[in-house]
């Protein structure tokens, strides 16, 4: 078996861990597990960190548990948090924990016939029927609220950076979650939970639990809040998060996230976000270095990311689209986008709209562009560029300046694309 915490630790992914966890690791195949809330029904990148740690711990010989807060993420965890969750129905959970559950098979492999074969698990199944009374009879009696309010989690929201209290609901999350770990302790013999360093102060709850109930050995590790070189919140845009779901983030929209981000976090997230082994990913920064403004790196990243997170297919389109705007794509590359990728590619570009029934019809290429637009300031200038083989409608060079543009040119029966020179594009919308 390889070195788990030395494999988290070269990739800059081990922040807090108790003693002894390695010695335990390296003695035996050790069940360990990561817990997920269900709040949508699509994970997103800021969880990422913690699903790699799970394939990390998978492909190095031991048995990952993904565990989806069913029970949980009906209360809401207040760790990192300024103010209560929105409390989430049953049926919507459910919903979200069949859509997680599709998503993490994509990074681990629940179907293998060896001992580690990853493991999903739900908390509603063991918390459901668990009555208050016991509950707080059983599992209350055995944490003092001091203990509780030692928590980092607990003291940020009574004080200090959000001071904004918190309710009883949320308060009990620590002992829920540490009840987690002290149930797959006895019923799965997992001895090790993992997360990001924010849960720190649940983990240790559940070592707590574990220790006074049973005296069973418990062990724990976490990541670093994973940042961007600037100190802001990794896997922010201005569109909001960037989701697993393609439903949500579309693959060149995810693809470009990756492609685009500065060398300093190219050279962190490609060890963070990625499999790829020490010796190829130290090659792989040497040969970046040698020279940056190719941007090997993050090209490398976001295939490996992109086709980890949806596919082989899914990627190349990503890159298929991406030369489009920047490569030099033929039409038949942009005919095949559809409407939601193409607004993507040419987001920001100027756009003017015509009616369809004059489409219908056929427009003048000097009228529309001229007069119908404002893409050139006169008919003289527009013809002088055609004449002059400078300017292309949907990626092929437009020649004529007499034929009329119908809606026969319309891509994805509304836009139509024009370049002037390389860089200058220009879109018409049907109306």
């Amino acid at each position: 078996m390889k070195n788990f915490v030395e494999e988290l630790r070269w990739r800059g992914m081990l922040q807090d861990i108790i003693p002894g966890t390695e010695d335990q690791l390296k003695k035996e195949v050790t069940t360990a597990y990561l817990g997920i809330d269900p709040t949508a029904d699509s994970l997103h990148i800021g969880h990422l960190c913690g699903i790699m740690m799970l394939r990390h711990l998978q492909r190095c010989g031991h048995k990952p548990i993904a565990l989806i807060g069913g029970a949980t993420g009906m209360i809401g965890d207040p760790s990192g948090k300024s103010a209560e969750r929105n409390l989430l129905n049953e049926e919507t959970l459910n919903h979200n924990v069949a859509c997680i559950k599709e998503q993490l098979e994509h990074f681990l492999d629940f179907n293998s016939k060896e001992a580690n074969a990853a493991e999903l698990v739900n908390n509603y199944e063991w918390m459901k029927d668990y009555t208050f009374i016991d509950f707080a009879r059983n599992i209350g009696k055995l944490i003092t609220v001091n203990y509780m309010m030692a928590k980092d989690s607990v003291k940020k929201r009574f004080n200090g950076e959000f001071n904004c209290g918190m309710s009883f609901t949320e308060f009990t999350y620590q002992l829920l979650q540490g009840y987690d770990f002290y149930y797959l302790n006895t019923h799965k013999n997992c001895k090790m939970q993992m997360g990001g360093s924010d849960q720190w102060g649940n983990i240790t709850t559940g070592m707590e639990l574990i220790r006074r109930i049973t005296g069973n050995e418990a062990y724990a590790l976490t990541c670093p809040l994973i940042t961007k070189a600037d100190g802001k919140k990794f896997g922010k845009t201005e569109q909001g998060n960037i989701w697993l779901s393609k439903r949500y983030t579309s693959p060149y929209r995810f693809y470009q996230f990756w492609l685009n981000v500065s060398d300093d976090d190219a050279k962190r997230y490609i060890k963070i976000f990625t499999s790829l082994d020490k010796d190829e990913i130290d090659a792989l920064i040497a040969e970046h270095d040698q020279a940056p403004h190719l941007r090997l790196l993050q090209k490398r990243l976001a295939q490996e990311v992109t086709v980890m997170v949806h596919s082989e297919e899914d990627y190349q389109a990503a890159v298929e689209a991406s030369n489009i705007l920047f490569g030099n794509a033929t039409a038949d590359a942009l005919r095949r986008l559809d409407e939601e990728t193409f607004l993507q590619v040419f987001d920001g570009v100027e756009t003017y709209e015509v009616s369809r029934a004059e489409l219908e019809v056929g427009i003048p290429p000097l009228d529309l562009l001229a007069e119908k637009s404002a893409i050139f300031p006169s008919k003289g200038e527009a013809r002088k560029m055609i004449q002059a083989n400078g300017f292309s409608m949907n990626k092929e060079k437009l020649t004529d300046p007499q034929t009329p543009i119908t809606c026969a040119s319309l891509l994805n029966d509304k836009y139509i694309l024009f370049q002037k020179g390389k860089k200058n594009y220009y879109i018409i919308v049907a109306k």
